[in-house]
C-alpha cells in the first residue's frame, strides 16, 4: 500500500469553493480504484494550510491512477475548477507505506 499525501495552500476566502473541489476529488480516487481518507480544512484560526490523504495498492496502481485521470473529462474539469479560480495557491505531495505491528 502506498499512501498520497497532499498539503495545500488554499485562499482562506475561497474555503467553500475548495470544500467543493475535495469532495469532488474523493469521488474521482475512488473512482479510479483508491481509498480516500478525507481531507483536512483548517477549522480555527488563520489557516490557509489543508491536507488530504488517499491510498492505492501500490505506487504502480498511483500511476495508472494519475495516467486516467490526466484524461478523464471529470478530473480535468476538477483540475481546471482548481487552477483557474485561484483556490489553489500551491501544493505539494508525499508518499509514505504503513506499518503495522
Amino acid at each position: 500500500m502506498i499512501t498520497c499525501f497532499i498539503r495545500y495552500r488554499v485562499d482562506r476566502k475561497k474555503i467553500s469553493q475548495f470544500e467543493e473541489y475535495a469532495k469532488q476529488w474523493i469521488a474521482l480516487v475512488k473512482k479510479f480504484g483508491g481509498q480516500h481518507h478525507g481531507y483536512f480544512l483548517p477549522a480555527e484560526g488563520k489557516s490557509d494550510e489543508a491536507i488530504c490523504l488517499f491510498s492505492f495498492e501500490s505506487l504502480s496502481h498511483y500511476e495508472i491512477y494519475r495516467i486516467q485521470s490526466a484524461t478523464d473529462p471529470e478530473a480535468q474539469a476538477v483540475v481546471k475548477l482548481g487552477e483557474d479560480n485561484g483556490i489553489l495557491l500551491e501544493w505539494d505531495r508525499t508518499f509514505y507505506r504503513p506499518v503495522f505491528s
